[in-house]
């Protein structure tokens, strides 16, 4: 262990009497490390934060809707008893199916009244969203039908400056429901940009018997582990047999787009930082020739310490030694660069994903081994090379 310690000295003595060449030997590691550690930090982030969000709505329903290319789509509308048809054919292996309406209505408190979006939930809410007083929508208010509204808190501020919305009646398209809950507000920019603050939630049991219009899709809750494609014939089976085999469904598994959503991020990001291990490269062939000439410069010094009795191990380990700390403080320097640009990067892309989360020790680990491997790779050969000189020759150089 002293002996290592000795040559790990020798090697920053040796590196701090070339500090021109070192540092710019080192600058190729400090680029490819940075340019890694940047490009997969910020990848990573990002995922985790519109995985966040998304999941933050709860389970993605498999969503079913008419196919509107088909040449007569008015023959394959859903019928109001779609639904329950469909949960029935499905049994187990669905929590519910829902059919599913959103509507822009006139809403009116008093003097005030404008439009806002109205969509249905359904028995199914396994969502994180909480609620900043009242509560949500539960299985009794679908069971009766029950005219009760949950709002979301942009919505509850414009009508109810106050914060008394809860227990207040609303008259929406001509009707009046009471409000029995306020959502907190999201906190996640990306939604707001999508599909605004503003909404109104109610049963869909309540908007069925308002309107005579057919459900705008069906939302299917699977239970876990379900196959999407044997789940996808049944649904298709079932409403060729309710309207017949000419009506065209298109069916859309939510859950399988979330994980292609992330592979595909997960593909970027690799390829990103696989083009960053191409400046990695180059700073291992600088390396290399950097060590290449500094063995032909220390040849004399190589024949000394073998006729004194160092062995080809030690010729070795101590040039092999010089190689990785070379290889580690260009790649620690780039690590501590291209987390800094992450860092900044996240608290930019947090403004319009919410709270990222960064795999520091990942990429602390990642940054490390690179380095560290950089140095081994590119630093074998010259250090085989000074190992097996001739220590006659060396001394006569």
């Amino acid at each position: 262990m002293t002996r290592i310690f000795a040559y790990l000295a020798e090697a920053f003595a040796s590196l701090w009497r070339n500090k021109a060449r070192s540092l710019l030997t080192m600058l190729g590691m400090i680029i490819g490390t940075s340019s890694i550690i940047t490009v997969f930090g910020l990848s990573k982030a990002a995922t985790s934060g519109i995985e966040s969000t998304l999941t933050s709505f709860g389970t993605i329903p498999i969503s079913v809707n008419v196919d509107g290319s088909q040449n007569y789509p008015d023959r394959a509308q859903f019928l109001p008893g779609d639904a329950q048809r469909l949960a029935d054919a499905l049994g187990d292996e669905v929590y519910e199916v829902q059919p599913n309406w959103s509507r822009n209505w006139p809403v009116s408190y008093g003097t005030k009244k404008n439009y806002y979006s109205v969509s249905t939930v359904g028995k199914y809410q396994d969502d994180t969203l909480t609620m900043s007083s009242g509560r949500k929508i539960g299985p009794e208010d679908v069971d009766t039908a029950a005219r009760v509204v949950d709002l979301s808190q942009s919505v509850a501020d414009k009508f109810f400056p106050n914060g008394d919305a809860v227990g207040k009646e609303l008259t929406m398209n001509g009707g009046r429901y009471t409000v029995i809950g306020v959502y907190a507000p999201i906190k996640s920019p990306l939604v707001t940009s999508l599909g605004g603050s503003d909404f109104i939630a109610i049963p869909y049991s309540t908007f069925a018997r308002t309107t005579s219009d057919p459900p705008d899709g069906l939302n299917i809750y699977p239970v876990k582990g379900v196959n999407f494609d044997t789940i996808e014939k049944q649904i298709l089976d079932t409403l060729h047999h309710i309207h017949g085999p000419q009506a065209q469904y298109q069916v859309f598994d939510g859950a399988g787009f979330l994980k292609g959503f992330d592979k595909t991020l997960n593909i970027v990001g690799t390829g990103l930082a696989a083009i960053g291990t191409v400046a990695l490269l180059v700073a291992g062939i600088g390396i290399m020739n950097i060590m290449l000439v500094t063995v032909t410069e220390r040849t004399r010094e190589i024949g000394l310490r073998k006729s004194i009795g160092a062995s080809r191990a030690d010729i070795m380990l101590q040039f092999l030694m010089e190689s990785v700390v070379l290889a580690v403080l260009g790649g620690g320097t780039g690590m501590c660069l291209g987390l800094l640009v992450t860092i900044g990067g996240a608290s930019m892309l947090s403004k319009y994903l919410g709270d990222l989360l960064i795999p520091y020790l990942l990429v602390v680990t990642i940054a490390l081994s690179f380095s560290i491997a950089v140095g081994m790779i590119f630093g074998l050969y010259p250090a085989y090379r000074a190992a097996t000189k001739d220590p006659i020759e060396a001394l006569r150089s």
